[in-house]
């Protein structure tokens, strides 16, 4: 497992040389040939820092599973309802992305993951926390009576989360033609109204 407090100056920079490589080519052309290219010394040089193309997305992907639990932290951190909870990290998840276009091509990149049982229990453990998180939150709506019950919090996180990707993996299939974080906030007005009690249902 990749510690990002654990990593030498140097494999900082063959991570955020990959990040960079990801974000202009996209992920197919992240090769350690391609690396060394970048840095300027030869392939064996980069083997000394990774052993392997899946050690630096490894590194990548521990990269956005900080951003996803202080995006997590400051969403619920807070005496806020559990719906401004929710808005707060569909603003950051969107924002970190926005910023970050190179993590968003990593994290849905299927089908590198299928291919890698690290990469892939990687991802699906920051997918479980994450999960987690919402889930909590909704349960916490649903007792303060601010989320509707009518429908499980496993559930109704399952379409948060879906919504979430659905519209992610469109952003990054269209190489970024729109911008995200304008229809991630016309998303979460309709994810309101799904998670939301009617009037005169309370």
């Amino acid at each position: 497992m990749v510690n990002l407090a654990n990593l030498t100056e140097r494999q900082r920079e063959l991570v955020e040389a990959s990040i960079g490589i990801i974000a202009d080519n996209g992920i197919q052309n992240l090769t350690i040939k391609n690396l060394s290219k970048k840095m300027g010394f030869s392939e064996p040089a980069i083997y000394r820092h990774f052993k392997s193309k899946t050690d630096i997305l490894l590194a990548i992907l521990s990269l956005f599973e900080v951003y996803i639990r202080d995006n997590n932290t400051r969403g619920t951190s807070n005496s806020a309802s559990s719906l401004n909870n929710l808005n707060e990290i569909f603003k950051q998840h969107f924002d970190t992305f926005s910023k970050n276009r190179a993590l968003a091509s990593v994290v849905f990149a299927e089908e590198i993951f299928q291919n890698d049982k690290r990469l892939a229990e990687k991802i699906f453990s920051i997918m479980e926390a994450n999960f987690k998180i919402i889930q909590t939150i909704i349960e916490k709506g649903q007792k303060s009576n601010e989320i509707r019950t009518d429908i499980e919090a496993e559930q109704l996180t399952l379409i948060i989360m879906g919504s979430l990707r659905l519209i992610i993996k469109k952003w990054t299939l269209s190489n970024y033609h729109f911008e995200i974080k304008d229809l991630g906030k016309e998303l979460w007005q309709s994810v309101k109204k799904i998670l939301s009690i009617r009037e005169g249902e309370k």
